[in-house]
Formats: C-alpha cells, structure tokens, sequence
C-alpha cells in the first residue's frame, strides 16, 4: 500500500496546478508512494475533503527505454474507455509539463476495491476464487471486443505486424539495456541469454501465429486488476502505460503465466506458485484449459493453436522487462524498493523461455507449420 515517499515530487507546484486545471480535487494534499510499480512512480493523493486520488508520473533524469512510460498513451486510452463496458478508473487530467513534479504526470481517481497482489487469490473461498477469475478472464475479453475506432484509438497503434515490431523493439532494448553501467560498481548488465536464438525463432514468419487485432493492455495480469470489495467483479484496470494496437494473444499469454511459469519451475520463486502447478492446483482456480476455454468463448475466436508460440513469446518479453528493471535499478531509477532483486530474474526466466522455444518448435514441426 501507499507509504513514505521514496521520490520527491514539488507538492507546492502540483497543488497550484490542480487549483488551476482541477479545482475538484481540493487543496492541501497529503501524499505517499505505492510501493508497487517497477516503472512509473505513483502516489496516493488525499484531499482536504478526504476523497483520495492516484498520481502517476515517469521516472526522473534520461530514460534508457523510449517505449515504456508513456503515462500520456495510458492517460489516453483510460479517458477514451470511460463510456464502455471495459472497467477504468476515471482520469481528470493529463500534464506534459516537467516543471510541475519533474516529468510528465496524470491524476486518476482512487479505486477503493480490492488488489489481490497473489495470482493465486488467497484468503478467500474456492467458490469466490473461481468466480474472480472469471471475472478477471471476462474483463480481458471485454477490452479485445471494442473496436478502436468507436472509441477514437483507431491511431492508437499500427493495425497490422504487432509481433514483428515486438521482436525489433526488445531486440534493440536488450542491446540498449545490457549496455547500461552501474553507476557504482561499473559493471554491465549484460545480455540475456539465448537472446539470438529467441529472436531467430520468433522472427521465422512461418512459425507465427496468424495476424490479429484489438486494444492490448499489455501487461493484464490478476495484481493489475481491482476487484469489488465485496462482489467476484472487476472495477477497475490499472497499469496502461504499454497498451496500444496489438494482437490479443499477447494479452492472454500475459495473465495465463502463473501456469506458465509454475509448471517449469522446481522452486518457489518470483511468478511461480505451487498453486498453479497441475498437482497441487488450488482449489477453485480454473485450469490452464478452462482459462483458455473461457476466454475463447467470450472472445469470440480460439487462440488453443496459437498458445505455445504466445507463451513463448510472452516469456521472452518478460526477460526484456527484468533485464529492464535491473538496466533501471544500476542507474537508479527504479521506482521499486525491491528493483535489484526483481532484476536478477532475468536469468532464471531466458531458461524458461528456451524451454518454451523448444517445446513450440517441436509442436510446429510434427504439424508442419515449420520445415527443418
């Protein structure tokens, strides 16, 4: 939850802009930092009237990655979905001016509800732990079924060839990232391992899976959802920052990784859970299959044949993302108190994803779909 501030912004200067440009949210502010977020620094606004707010801003100084960040597309798309059925909190304002808290900034309403940090659900029944992740699973359907042109994102991001510039875009951070030193010790982050045998897979066209369209959140997982306090339902998506224009796989293959990742690891460990492994499924999670089964249902089309190569893929983009996190922590921009240890899971996780690369070509190669 929100506590003492790690990044400071002018509380003066936010205020007088408020006064000017909000004047609903009402004047002085009280203000703490989430401690959550590896990416955007985000704080707890409280007004004298006692409403509660949620700042979000990009992180100080040069940023090593132009693509993420970008708190004006995830201010967009929350403002352009506020009249579907797709859950949003609602968004007062948009700053691009650095010289109010130090970088660009929105101000969103508070959703009081309930943030389950665990993808498991603890502390609730197997009944109520089934029917979030429903919910959880219907929502993300909801958000690929809106056309983008209906709600004004039609420019939002390219309609076609989201994988290809996935592949150019994270082999160019990685390359970028890894060259980043420690403002300390010197030391470089590194490559990711395997990083020239993913991107060789990956860019084979015939291994792809079929191009699709919709919004993408980019990073929908249960810890980025806000549930009802009391109902199995989901009020609010949080975390837009990379959403565009995209293939809704990417989607999927997001919030279905703590089965992903639990059933290829021996150890308990960032994303892997006991809970999700087939043996030990917890009692009210769906499985892998129905996950999938509801999702397709509701979606309107079947990403079944599409999974492995989208796992895969998802799992690559998560070594770019801790790879990431470490290239921030070594020049210290990490929002996180926890960046250094979350970025060491790079390693771990580039062997998961060789795993997942292998599995998906020897799938291809007994259909067909790839020739050796």
């Amino acid at each position: 939850m929100a506590g003492p501030i790690r990044q400071p912004i002018d509380l003066k200067k936010l205020e007088k802009y408020l006064n000017k440009n909000v004047p609903e949210i009402k004047t002085p502010l009280d203000i703490k930092q989430f401690g959550f977020g590896q990416s955007n620094p985000t704080y707890l606004l409280t007004a004298t009237d006692g409403k509660k707010y949620v700042l979000r801003k990009k992180p100080p100084g040069k940023l090593i990655s132009q693509t993420a960040h970008k708190v004006d597309r995830e201010y967009r798309i929350i403002h352009a979905l506020r009249n579907t059925d797709v859950p949003v909190p609602k968004a007062y304002c948009l700053c691009m001016d650095d010289s109010i808290v130090g970088s660009a900034f929105y101000v969103m309403e508070f959703l009081d509800g309930r943030i389950f940090e665990e993808p498991q659900i603890d502390n609730v029944s197997p009944e109520e732990r089934n029917a979030l992740w429903r919910a959880a699973i219907d929502t993300l359907a909801k958000l690929h079924s809106v056309n983008p042109k209906s709600v004004g994102l039609e420019k939002f991001g390219k309609p076609t060839g989201f994988y290809d510039r996935q592949i150019a875009t994270f082999t160019t951070l990685g390359n970028n990232q890894g060259a980043v030193k420690d403002v300390e010790s010197g030391e470089l982050v590194g490559p990711i391992p395997h990083m020239q045998d993913f991107v060789t897979f990956f860019k084979n066209k015939k291994s792809q899976p079929k191009d699709r369209t919709s919004l993408v959140h980019g990073d929908f997982k249960i810890d980025n959802l806000v549930f009802h306090k009391t109902e199995p339902r989901v009020i609010g998506i949080l975390d837009w920052e990379i959403a565009t224009i995209g293939h809704p796989l990417s989607d999927l293959s997001c919030l279905l990784e703590p089965y992903t990742i639990s059933a290829r690891t021996k150890e308990q460990r960032r994303n892997s859970r006991k809970a999700f492994t087939p043996p030990h499924l917890l009692a009210g999670l769906p499985t892998r299959e129905e996950c999938i089964e509801l999702y397709a249902a509701s979606a309107g089309w079947d990403p079944r044949k599409d999974i492995p190569w989208g796992t895969a893929f998802a799992m690559f983009r998560n070594c770019i993302i801790f790879q990431g996190i470490a290239a921030r922590y070594a020049t210290r921009q990490a929002s996180s108190a926890q960046a250094k240890e979350v970025g060491q899971e790079v390693y771990p996780v580039a062997e998961i994803c060789r795993g997942l690369v292998e599995e998906a070509r020897v799938l291809q190669l007994r259909s067909g779909c790839l020739r050796l």
